[in-house]
């Protein structure tokens, strides 16, 4: 087809004001970029960009969706193409798309903003300017189907996979602790737990703040855990503030409690986070320690001092 010089033809048809012609256009479109980058870069030749963004508004559901999927196709094979697509106003676009569909439809179009966002922190920062997170995370929140949620979760790694700057923007959107309760939850298919998992791990080496971890050490499961203390170890010894919320707020005590069960790697991270406070602050904030203080409170009041029971005795037998 491309050789027989058919690219430009469909790609005149992209404004066609026949719907059903316009998503075998972009379906067609699509099916030849998704081989190679030179296919790809074939179609983008034939200057769809930024017609064909234009059929992401498009009234026609089909025509959103499969404009969305030739869009994935192309930016999915190199960051140069990528660019192309972000350059013709391909972020806006997109996240626009993801917020204004549901279900399958905005499929691709979450898959399309991942792998722009898998090239570099630059095309992630753009997409995150363009409020992607907020997008994603209304996808993350809404979708019932657990294929679309992994894709999400997918796709929020790579914004914050790159930097502690993205880590923060998916901390402060409030994207984790969903994905730890989706990671957790019984009923999530075994592609959503993983994916959830690596996204998880992925953003956490990033995560510098320890405000934005500390919600993750609640309901997450031992291996969550462990990517979690693993960063407090890396950030307590060089943040005093960091040290200072982190007993303030019962953290160092929750620390202690996953401490009674863990094993492996956690215990590891649990060392070196006691390591960088006071021993008394440590022993004080283990709720075992507690337990044994009370314990001993209580038998000292049962038992009376040292020699008063002797010394009444004494004072009896005198007075007989």
């Amino acid at each position: 087809m491309v050789d027989a010089g058919a690219l430009p033809f469909l790609a005149g048809m992209v404004t066609h004001d026949d719907a059903r012609l316009k998503r075998q256009v972009c379906s067609c479109l699509a099916q030849v970029a998704k081989h190679s980058v030179d296919l790809a870069e074939s179609v983008v030749e034939t200057e769809i960009f930024p017609r064909i963004l234009a059929c992401l508004r498009d009234a026609d559901l089909y025509v959103r969706k499969n404009s969305a999927t030739c869009i994935r196709e192309i930016v999915k094979h190199s960051d140069e193409l990528a660019k192309l697509v972000v350059n013709a106003g391909g972020s806006e676009a997109l996240v626009d798309f993801v917020m204004n569909n549901r279900g399958n439809v905005r499929l691709p179009g979450i898959m399309a903003i991942g792998y722009i966002c898998a090239f570099s922190e630059t095309l992630a920062m753009t997409v995150q300017m363009a409020d992607g997170v907020i997008a994603l995370k209304d996808a993350l929140s809404h979708e019932p189907e657990d294929h679309v949620k992994a894709a999400t979760v997918w796709t929020l790694s790579q914004i914050g996979r790159h930097s502690p700057t993205l880590a923060r923007y998916l901390s402060d959107a409030g994207v984790l602790q969903p994905m730890v309760v989706l990671h957790v939850r019984e009923d999530s298919s075994p592609d959503l737990r993983t994916k959830a998992k690596r996204a998880l791990k992925a953003v956490l080496v990033n995560c510098t703040d320890g405000a934005a971890l500390s919600p993750l050490l609640k309901d997450a499961n031992p291996k969550i855990q462990q990517y979690v203390l693993q960063q407090y170890a890396a950030i307590l010894p060089n943040d005093r503030a960091a040290r200072a919320a982190f007993l303030k707020t019962g953290l160092l005590a929750r620390v202690q409690q996953i401490k009674r069960s863990a094993t492996g790697k956690v215990v590891e991270a649990i060392e070196k986070i006691n390591a960088v406070f006071p021993p008394d602050a440590v022993k004080f904030s283990d709720p075992a320690y507690s337990v044994e203080l009370i314990r001993k409170i209580e038998e000292d009041d049962v038992m009376p001092p040292a020699g008063v029971g002797s010394g009444i005795a004494a004072a009896g037998g005198g007075g007989r």
